[in-house]
């Protein structure tokens, strides 16, 4: 059965039609770079996860963070679990890196803002 999707790589938004059952054709695209999305999408989706944790000792009572790469979509519950978990403590810096490896997915999370 034909999917359709809106494809996220820029912002033209394409509207893309990926068939599963066709080796994962696509159509609708206006780029090479949309055939490799619907494809990616279908298969084995994923998302760069950003979030906030708790910072002692600042200012600010939260610290935004991200994942430096994309993780699978279908673990992005456990990740929100663990990085509700977290603590930090003042002073951070951008990049800093808070959890390596998250549940084995090679990305790591990291700071997103500088906070003294």
């Amino acid at each position: 059965m034909v999917q359709e999707i809106i494809c996220i790589v820029c912002p033209r938004g394409c509207h893309l039609k990926v068939d599963p059952e066709n080796d994962y054709e696509v159509t609708g695209n206006s780029c090479p770079r949309g055939v490799t999305y619907g494809k990616a999408e279908l298969k084995n989706p994923t998302r760069v996860v950003t979030s906030t944790v708790k910072i002692k000792g600042a200012d600010l009572k939260r610290c935004p963070v991200k994942t430096d790469q994309p993780i699978p979509k279908a673990k992005m519950q456990e990740v929100m679990q663990l990085i509700n978990a977290v603590d930090l403590e003042a002073p951070v810096r951008v990049g800093d890196v808070i959890i390596e490896n998250i549940l084995d997915t090679e990305a790591k999370l990291v700071v997103c803002r500088d906070i003294g």
